[in-house]
């Protein structure tokens, strides 16, 4: 173990999906969740206001027609043109591969993958700013699905990996809208749409030593791999972020124009 120069261990947070915790006992309804170190001057938020406004009523347009889609599927017999829709919705808009399950599976499966927590992610064109994005990412049941993945979750050390990250054609400014509860107004518990096995080791330091820390599932990563994800992008001029103090230098952050 590690440990302090006074021999006691070193204890470090657990990375920002620490976070579920604190956004599961919100129990909200629609929750905008952005990081603090992307900030602008007043004369820049207007524009960042309205592009909340975009995501947040393309979540709300979008959940509301998931939340019609089951209630019809909560019918008794669901009709053949009903099921049709929805299978095409789940699939080809949603980006959920489908098996060939029939009758009540059929339902039952359809069910199961719209009544979840939902999310819209803004996205910039990616200009090398250091950070994860937006990924098709394969899981052990061999289904593909969306995902915002962090460069720590990729193994550099194999060509097809490093290859698919450069390539990568945009970045998540961590810029989310989600929604939190069920076509029925229950707030999801939503360590049940938690991938714990994404967890990651990071490298940090103390005391100007270098060590590997355990890291909860990132908060828009593993933390949410079980949601339904939108991908939508917005303009790069939403995106200011301030890591460190030469950030403040760009013209974004100064008083005139940019």
């Amino acid at each position: 173990p590690f440990r302090n120069v006074d021999g006691s261990l070193v204890f470090r947070p657990g990375g920002h999906g620490a976070l579920l915790e604190n956004l599961n006992d919100l129990k909200g309804d629609i929750v905008f969740i952005k990081n603090i170190d992307n900030v602008v001057p007043d004369r820049l938020k207007p524009e960042i206001c309205r592009y909340h406004q975009v995501l947040g009523g393309y979540l709300v347009n979008l959940q509301q027609r998931i939340f019609s889609y089951l209630q019809g599927l909560d019918d008794a017999v669901a009709d053949d043109s009903l099921l049709a829709e929805v299978t095409a919705f789940v699939q080809d808009f949603l980006g959920i591969e489908i098996p060939s399950p029939a009758g009540d599976k059929q339902v039952e499966f359809l069910r199961q993958k719209l009544n979840r927590p939902l999310r819209v992610c803004g996205l910039v064109k990616n200009k090398g700013e250091p950070g994860g994005g937006p990924f098709w990412v394969r899981g052990p049941d061999q289904g593909c699905s969306r995902q915002i993945v962090e460069s720590s979750q990729v193994d550099f050390s194999a060509s097809d990996q490093a290859d698919i990250w450069q390539s990568s054609t945009h970045f998540n400014p961590v810029d989310l809208v989600c929604a939190l509860r069920d076509y029925r107004g229950e707030p999801f518990d939503l360590h049940e749409f938690s991938d714990p096995d994404t967890g990651f080791i990071a490298v940090k330091s103390s005391e100007g030593k270098e060590l590997k820390a355990l890291e909860h599932p990132g908060l828009w990563n593993g933390a949410m791999a079980e949601w339904n994800t939108v991908f939508i992008e917005v303009p790069a001029s939403t995106f200011n972020p301030v890591k460190s103090v030469f950030d403040l230098l760009r013209p974004a952050h100064q008083t005139g124009e940019v």
